[in-house]
């Protein structure tokens, strides 16, 4: 094959694999307990965000710590900006208030978090779409290598993507099928790195930023601000337990790789 048709083979494979591993995971076992899983969310997302996307953002040779934290700044104001404009959308009412809505009002405003989940995500895979390509362009077997440490490293990603996106009122079948268009943007990134390598860099360690934001906002705005709800002892505990449990998760992948 060409190192074309191999960049868009791979980019595709890794896009998918790392979703439908998760989604195994996900859909099978913890649908079932979503709402005890949230805590699980905000570890992965925040381990993945602080421990993973954003020291490899960083360490980008050429990029400038000021312009990388500004452009942190911009991606929450902006995440917030566009929960905000979803609020004044929907009136942010809620079923029993006295105001009549249409069956599933709540779940349309539950649902902000699942949409902006999916936008990070989709840069995330995008970004390794580019890493992808870029390391087919230095060498077949580096690339093969590359595609498979992504695949590993994105699987506490992905589920707790999936748990956000189930807990957001999305149905098992709509969170694979959103997850997988997300996953394909790693091909796009492919793409458009073997075309525009060189911007493609340029442009990756704030697209890294930006996808962090989406992460960092949803955890410490919508997911945690859940949990607060149920104050007791015993499920403080459980979700300390299982914060932690995500943020080892997402470093026990990372010494593998």
């Amino acid at each position: 094959m060409t190192v074309l048709q191999s960049i868009l083979l791979v980019t595709a494979l890794a896009g998918t694999a790392s979703v439908l591993v998760a989604a195994s995971c996900s859909l099978a076992l913890l649908s079932k307990m979503v709402n005890n899983m949230v805590s699980l969310s905000v570890g992965i997302l925040l381990a993945t965000a602080l421990l993973h996307s954003l020291p490899e953002a960083f360490n980008i040779p050429g990029t400038n710590p000021q312009f990388l934290f500004a452009t942190l700044l911009a991606g929450l104001l902006g995440f917030f900006l566009l929960e905000k404009i979803a609020l004044l959308r929907h009136d942010h009412h809620h079923e029993g208030d006295g105001h009549h809505h249409h069956d599933g009002h709540d779940a349309e405003n539950a649902g902000r978090s699942g949409w902006m989940i999916l936008v990070g995500d989709g840069i995330h895979n995008f970004v390794d779409g580019i890493l992808i390509a870029a390391a087919f362009m230095a060498d077949y077997q580096v690339g093969i290598f590359t595609a498979i440490a992504i695949i590993a490293h994105e699987i506490p990603q992905e589920i707790g993507d999936f748990i956000v996106l189930l807990n957001a009122g999305f149905s098992r079948t709509r969170a694979l099928l959103y997850n997988f268009i997300c996953g394909l943007s790693a091909v796009v990134g492919g793409v458009l790195a073997y075309f525009f390598l060189e911007r493609a860099h340029a442009a990756m360690p704030y697209l890294l930023v930006i996808a962090s934001s989406s992460f960092i906002y949803i955890a410490v705005s919508d997911l945690i601000p859940q949990m607060h709800r149920r104050p007791h002892w015993a499920e403080s505990l459980r979700q300390t337990v299982l914060i932690a449990c995500g943020v080892g998760f997402v470093i026990l992948l990372s010494l593998l790789h």
